[in-house]
């Protein structure tokens, strides 16, 4: 005979509790006495209790089921942001399913349509959704869409993010306040790169100086492309004075190729990342780059996710993070 399964009561009894605390605990640890959570921990434990999602999302409409949609982990400045992410919500009760779109968002309708079947809490997006049916059509689901990485104008529900024409700027101006007076730009076909390219661009124009000179890389970015990116300086009517990188990946890629061609960072040439990621400390020289603060785009998630299963209304669409720039040795 196949033994009965341990169920709500069991645990109720063995914690000393009611089955309403038990399942409150259930639902969100952290409104239970911290004393009486450790008992109903060692209950369920004991027991073997594995609560009904299904009967509980049905009960509640909240499924505790969140999809977070990044484009690519490998080499990817989404990784802190994603592991904090994903961490902080666990800890609420939350499960997170994590699918990748591909750089050009090939699979994301795809992703999307799944997230939506399962009948998800909320949808994190880490990369750009430009298509405004697909935004529209999230927009119509009585979820939380959250996009993260980026401030757009328009969000589909809620934004946490920075500027990107904003970190370009501050780019500019810190580079141009060190003296430096010849950037090049190491572009990747992305739109937030682009974006802080042009804000790069607009600001150093704005001193009066001649506009960068620029090449162009496929994203997502990588080591590879800072190398091709250093033996293409060579055919530039004049050497640039400082390499702007649109990844640490690529900056660490031209400083190893400027470095084995006799080429002296920063006294030759100076390079600076972006997305400060522990490499960015790691290489010598160090890499001047600009950080984003990853545990704080996830707490802000966590944050309004929490609000929202609250009941409360009148959220900020925008939440802007900012960036810091982090001046290193190789400029």
């Amino acid at each position: 005979m196949i033994a009965r399964a341990p169920r709500l009561e069991d645990v109720a009894a063995l914690a000393g509790v009611s089955t309403a605390t038990v399942s409150r605990f259930l639902n969100n640890p952290g409104v239970v006495a911290a004393a009486t959570a450790r008992r109903i921990e060692a209950a369920v434990a004991q027991t073997g209790y594995l609560p009904n999602l299904n009967a509980g999302a049905l009960a509640s409409n909240r499924s505790r089921l969140i999809a977070a949609l990044v484009p690519d982990i490998a080499q990817s400045i989404f990784n802190d942001t994603m592991e904090a992410m994903i961490e902080q919500l666990s800890d609420d009760g939350n499960s997170v399913v994590m699918s990748l779109t591909g750089a050009d968002n090939r699979r994301l309708n795809a992703q999307i349509n799944a997230a939506l079947s399962r009948r998800v809490d909320a949808i994190i997006l880490t990369g750009i959704v430009s298509d405004q049916q697909t935004r529209e059509r999230l927009r119509s689901h009585p979820i939380s869409v959250i996009e993260t990485w980026g401030l757009p104008e328009d969000p589909i529900d809620v934004a946490v993010g920075f500027s990107h024409a904003a970190a370009g700027a501050a780019m500019a101006d810190f580079l141009h306040e060190r003296g430096y007076r010849r950037p090049h730009l190491i572009v990747p076909r992305s739109a937030r790169s682009e974006r802080r390219a042009s804000g790069f661009e607009k600001s150093w124009c704005a001193t009066g100086a001649e506009p960068p000179t620029r090449f162009e890389v496929a994203v997502p970015s990588h080591f590879g492309q800072g190398r091709t990116a250093f033996l293409a300086l060579a055919t530039l009517p004049t050497r640039p004075d400082v390499v702007v990188c649109g990844s640490d990946w690529i900056a660490q890629g031209l400083i190893v190729e400027a470095q084995a061609a006799g080429v002296r960072v920063p006294e030759a040439l100076a390079v600076t990342g972006f997305g400060n990621l522990r490499l960015a400390a790691d290489m010598r020289p160090t890499i001047t780059s600009v950080d984003i603060d990853g545990s704080r785009i996830a707490t802000e998630v966590n944050r309004i996710l929490r609000r929202r299963a609250a009941g409360e209304t009148g959220i900020e669409r925008h939440v802007d993070v900012g960036f810091n720039i982090v001046p290193r040795e190789s400029a």
